[in-house]
C-alpha cells in the first residue's frame, strides 16, 4: 500500500486524476470547459479583460437600455458578489456606467460606454477566433451534432426529478 501511494505521489497529478476519473463524463466536460476558458483568458489579456468581464460587456451590448446587476449575475451564472466585483472593475476602467432605472427607482442599470463598445468590438473578434479554432476541428456536420449533444445534455440535466 505504501509503495502504491509513493508511486502515485511521484506521478504527474493530472495523469493520476485522468487515470482515476478520466472516463467520467462530468470530468471530460469540465476539462473541455477549462480549456476553452483558458484560451479565452489568454485572448482577453491584450484588452486587460477577464472572461467574465468580456461576457458582461457582450450581454450589455445586447441590451442598450441596460441590465441590473442581478440580471447580469443570472445570465452570467455567477454570484451577485462576483458580479459586483466584475461591474466595479469595468466601471473603474470606464467601460460601463451605472444609472438609476427609469422603470424602478430602487434599481440601478448598467450600460456600456462608448469605450466599452470599442473594447468589446475588438475583444469579441478574438473570442470568436478562439471559438472558430475549436469549430475547425470538426466537419460542419460533426459540429452541428456536437452542439445537439450538448443541448440535449443541458435539457436533460435541467429537468427536475
Amino acid at each position: 500500500m505504501a509503495e502504491t501511494r509513493t508511486t502515485k505521489q511521484a506521478q504527474d497529478p493530472s495523469a493520476v486524476v485522468t487515470a482515476a476519473v478520466g472516463d467520467r463524463l462530468g470530468n471530460t466536460i469540465k476539462r473541455a470547459e477549462q480549456a476553452l476558458i483558458a484560451r479565452k483568458t489568454q485572448a482577453m489579456r491584450q484588452f486587460d479583460l477577464t472572461v467574465p468581464q468580456y461576457s458582461v460587456l457582450l450581454l450589455l451590448s445586447l441590451f442598450p437600455s441596460g441590465m441590473s446587476a442581478a440580471q447580469l449575475a443570472r445570465e452570467s451564472m455567477v454570484t451577485p458578489q462576483t458580479m459586483s466585483t466584475v461591474l466595479a472593475n469595468l466601471e473603474k476602467h470606464g467601460l460601463m456606467e451605472r444609472e438609476p432605472s427609469p422603470l424602478h427607482q430602487k434599481v440601478i442599470v448598467n450600460k456600456l460606454t462608448r469605450a466599452g463598445r470599442a473594447v468589446l468590438k475588438k475583444a469579441d473578434k478574438e473570442a470568436v477566433r478562439v471559438e472558430d479554432g475549436l469549430r475547425a476541428e470538426y466537419t460542419p456536420e460533426e459540429f452541428e451534432q456536437f452542439e445537439d449533444f450538448l443541448e440535449r445534455a443541458i435539457k436533460k440535466l435541467g429537468e427536475t426529478r
